[in-house]
Parts: structure tokens; C-alpha cells; sequence
């Protein structure tokens, strides 16, 4: 307003100042507004952004095969590793075990996360898969309470405790790698893969604990059947971290790079301060999204350890079905998330990220004590009915969440930032939630606790969400926007030139 009121008035005096005034207003415009340039903008490359898809869906998918395995094996590993004697303190023992290793998860999202973004996404998470595979692997080799005592549960938090460090580092590296890699319009798409792995991971488990229970019976499990599946992480372990070398480093971290090297000594020096993950800074700058951050992952994780952890316990010990039988009906509901993630995916990209993630969170909101109440009828269908409106619910999350979390920060804290928010929600609120409900149930002696619970999470959620902003569509806070191809490119920048009115 002021270059135009000065103009106007040098107009009075002197013709020719408004030439000399639409020149001044050009340039103040540009400054203000500079135009985009074709080489601000990022094209992807479709068959890079599948390569690093699938690196990222498989560690995730394996890091959740564990979870899984251990879960659906809580109380044969309570009789392995434990004193026999109450069932309950075997069972609540093996979900303390559980539950510790998300405890150092946050310390690894403080160690990995800033180093992913000091050096590179690509390399953190090579050594992620790396920890995860033999902390796993190891498990499996560990000799039962009745050969060596104390020191088999010992071990067994020791190698927990090395699965929970790793993972700290994981799930915030393969987020942000995916969505530093896609297109900004198809985000959700290409970031639900990895909540595909995590489905893949657990039916993979509970599918192959289902087939040893059946063939080996109780004593066969005991024995030396629950070793099995911890020993298959090794071989899976390696063809993830084959997958994860020949990724490239994501566009987003290159450019950043790139213009850190561009820039004078004093603004290099406080990029690589940033890209170092200064924990002080991130807490300092951030809080309020780490707070928001927090509070989804927090009831996200509590719906989905309730279902995908927690249910075959519930339908065995609460509900007094075998353990095949529960398995069996989790493995169906999951392979029907398993055909729609993607689709819920495509959804978030065409109408965002914040209906899709209400819907879900208002479905265990509402849903979540019917659909108990439909498992406690008993029979196939009533379970079956039960654990669907539950999934349905849960698949909202499942296939928005790793798209709608890496937005939430900007590029040269992102892994830092995700890997610190995520893990304190997971370690508070994930990894407790089947001891927590296990624990409720004993007090109250109320089977419908798992639903009480969930609701409490969901509400948390709702708020959530209604505070989030909207990032669908857009590009990542502080990377460049990313478009499938040229002729994209080319449009979006004619749609952005500058247009000055006077």
C-alpha cells in the first residue's frame, strides 16, 4: 500500500514516475513472492519411489512380525521363561517383558532419529534392520527357565531391550522415507504401504504361530516350537537390509544437503546444527507439535495394540476360545484391512488427512464397547462381526497415519522430531496396553475393560485431530514440492508465476 500510495503521488508530479513506480512494485512482488522455478520443484521417479516403498514396508513388517510373534506367544513364553506356578503372574510377567522394551524406544528415537537427519535417512535405517534382525534372532536361541534359571529371562529382556532401542529408530525413518520419496498428491497412497508391512507382519506371525500350535499341540510349542518363529527374523532381516542399500538417499534430504553446501559459513553452520538433531532446540521449537504428535500416535497405538496384540489373549484366557480359533478369526479381519489400506490411502489424497483420521478415531469412539459386547456373544459370526466394526476402524488409522505424521514437521528435523514423538507415545502408551488392559480386567473383573480403554484413547484422538492442520496435497514443510512427472511440473509452475495488479 505504501508503494502504491507514494506512486500515485509521484504520478501528480512527474508522467514518467509510473513507470518507474510499476517497476519499484514488481520488485518489491518478487521479493515478497518469487516465482517458482522448474528446478524448485521435485519430479519422482515411480519405479525409486516403489524400490524404497518396499524397503521401508519390509522392515516395518518385520519389526511388527516380532511384535506380533511375541504377542501371540505371550503365554507359552511365560511358561518358557517364567516360574510356573499362577497363570496370571506368568501371563502378566510375559506382558511386562513386553512392555519393557518400549521403554528404551525413546532413547533410540533420541539416538537415531537426529543422526538420520545429520548423515541420512538411507544409512540409520540400514543399521536399524540390522539391530532388529539379531535382537530377534536371538530370542529364538535363548534356553528355557528350567535349563539355566534367571538368566533366561535375563536374556530375554536384554534382547528385548536391544529390539525396542533398534525400533526407536525405525518406524520415524520409514515414514519420513517414504514421504520424502512420493509425490505430494499421492502420499497417502504410497505411505500406506507401510502400514500394509505392519499388517503383512502380523498375519505373517499369527499365520505361522496358527500352523505350528496346530501341528505341534501345547507340549511341542513349549518345547521348541516357539523358537521357530524368532529364528525366521534372521533370513527376513537380511533381505530388508539388501533391499535398504540400494536405495538412493530421498530428494528432500539431498536438496537439503545441497543447499547447506550453497549457503554462506554462518547459515551452513546453523543448518548442520539443526541436522545434528539438537534435542534442545527440537524440544524447545517444536514442543507443541511433539505435544500433538504425542497424542495421536498415543491413541493410535493403544486401538491398534488392543486389536492386532491384545485380542487372541482376550479371545483365549477372557473369553475362554483356543488359541487357533482366536488367531483364525484376527488373521481373516486383518487380510480384509489388508485389501482396503490402500484404497483408505488414495481416500486421504483425494479428501485429507483429517476425515479419513476422525472417522477412525470416532468409529473406536463409538464402536468399540458394541463390538465387545458382539464378542462376548460368542459364536463365529458375533466375533467375527465384532472384530471387523473394530478393524474398520482401526484401518482409517492404519492408512492415513504415515502420511499425516512426517507433515507435521519440517524437513531438517523430521526424523528427529517423528522418531522423539513417536516413541515417548509408543513407550507410554503402546507397548503397556495389553498389560495395562490385563491388569484393569484383574482389578475390576470386567471383561468389557479393552473397550473402556480404547474409548478413553479415541477421545484423546478426536481432540487430536481437530487441532491438526491439513497436509494433503501440499508439499513437506521445508522440502520443495514433489510432482509424479514433467508435464506436472511444468503446469504447476505457469499456476504459480506471479500475476502483479495495480
Amino acid at each position: 500500500m505504501a508503494v502504491n500510495e507514494e506512486g500515485a503521488r509521484a504520478a501528480d508530479a512527474d508522467p514518467h514516475a509510473v513507470r518507474r513506480h510499476r517497476t519499484l512494485f514488481r520488485a518489491v512482488q518478487r521479493r515478497r513472492n518469487p516465482p517458482l522455478r522448474r528446478t524448485d520443484i521435485t519430479v519422482t521417479d515411480e519405479a525409486a519411489v516403489r524400490r524404497a516403498v518396499n524397503a521401508a514396508s519390509l522392515g516395518n513388517a518385520m519389526e511388527w512380525f516380532d511384535f506380533g510373534v511375541y504377542s501371540y506367544l505371550a503365554v507359552t513364553l511365560g511358561h518358557v521363561f517364567f516360574p510356573s506356578g499362577n497363570a496370571t503372574v506368568q501371563l502378566l510377567s510375559s506382558f511386562a517383558t513386553f512392555a519393557v522394551s518400549f521403554l528404551v524406544r525413546p532413547l533410540g528415537g533420541m539416538v537415531f532419529g537426529p543422526m538420520g537427519d545429520k548423515i541420512g535417512r538411507k544409512k540409520i535405517l540400514a543399521v536399524t534392520m540390522i539391530m532388529m534382525a539379531v535382537g530377534t534372532f536371538a530370542i529364538g536361541l535363548i534356553p528355557s527357565y528350567a535349563a539355566i534359571g534367571f538368566w533366561a529371562p535375563t536374556l530375554l529382556i536384554l534382547f528385548r531391550l536391544v529390539q525396542g532401542f533398534s525400533t526407536g529408530g525405525e518406524y520415524g525413518g520409514a515414514s519420513t522415507f517414504i514421504a520424502e520419496y512420493a509425490p505430494d498428491r499421492r502420499r497417502g497412497f504410497f505411505g500406506s504401504f507401510l502400514e500394509l508391512g505392519t499388517l503383512a507382519g502380523y498375519v505373517g506371525a499369527s499365520g505361522l504361530v496358527t500352523i505350528l500350535a496346530s501341528v505341534l499341540g501345547d507340549g511341542g510349542m513349549e518345547s521348541w516350537g516357539w523358537r521357530v518363529p524368532f529364528l525366521v527374523a534372521g533370513p527376513i532381516g537380511l533381505v530388508g537390509l539388501y533391499l535398504r542399500l540400494r536405495l538412493d538417499e530421498t530428494p528432500a534430504f539431498q536438496k537439503l544437503e545441497n543447499a547447506s553446501a550453497h549457503r554462506a559459513p554462518e547459515a551452513a553452520s546453523a543448518v548442520e546444527s539443526t541436522a545434528k538433531g539438537d534435542l534442545a532446540k527440537i524440544f524447545r521449537d517444536y514442543w507443541p507439535t511433539l505435544v500433538l504428535c504425542v497424542c495421536l500416535v498415543g491413541a493410535y497405538n493403544i486401538t491398534d495394540y488392543m486389536l492386532l496384540s491384545y485380542m487372541p489373549t482376550y479371545l483365549s484366557d477372557d473369553m475362554g476360545y483356543s488359541e487357533t480359533h482366536g488367531l483364525l478369526i484376527l488373521i481373516a479381519t486383518m487380510v480384509l484391512l489388508m485389501l482396503v489400506i490402500n484404497q483408505v490411502g488414495k481416500l486421504s489424497d483425494r479428501i485429507g488427512r483429517k476425515p479419513v483420521l476422525m472417522a477412525g478415531m470416532l468409529g473406536f469412539l463409538l464402536l468399540s464397547l458394541p463390538s465387545l459386547l458382539l464378542v462376548g456373544q460368542g459364536g463365529v459370526w458375533a466375533v467375527s462381526a465384532g472384530m471387523v466394526l473394530l478393524g474398520l476402524s482401526l484401518v482409517c488409522l492404519l492408512g492415513t497415519m504415515s502420511a499425516a505424521l512426517p507433515a507435521l514437521f519440517p524437513t531438517q528435523v523430521r526424523y528427529g522430531s517423528l522418531s522423539i514423538g513417536y516413541n515417548v507415545a509408543t513407550s507410554l502408551f503402546g507397548g503397556t496396553t495389553p498389560l495395562v488392559i490385563t491388569a484393569l480386567i484383574s482389578v475390576t473383573g470386567s471383561e468389557l475393560m479393552p473397550a473402556y480403554y480404547v474409548m478413553g484413547a479415541a477421545l484423546v484422538g478426536v481432540i487430536a485431530v481437530a487441532c491438526m492442520k491439513e497436509t494433503a496435497r501440499r508439499p513437506l514443510d521445508g522440502s520443495p514440492p514433489a510432482v509424479a512427472t514433467a508435464e506436472e511440473a511444468a503446469e504447476m509452475v505457469r499456476s504459480k508465476a506471479p500475476t502483479p495488479r495495480f
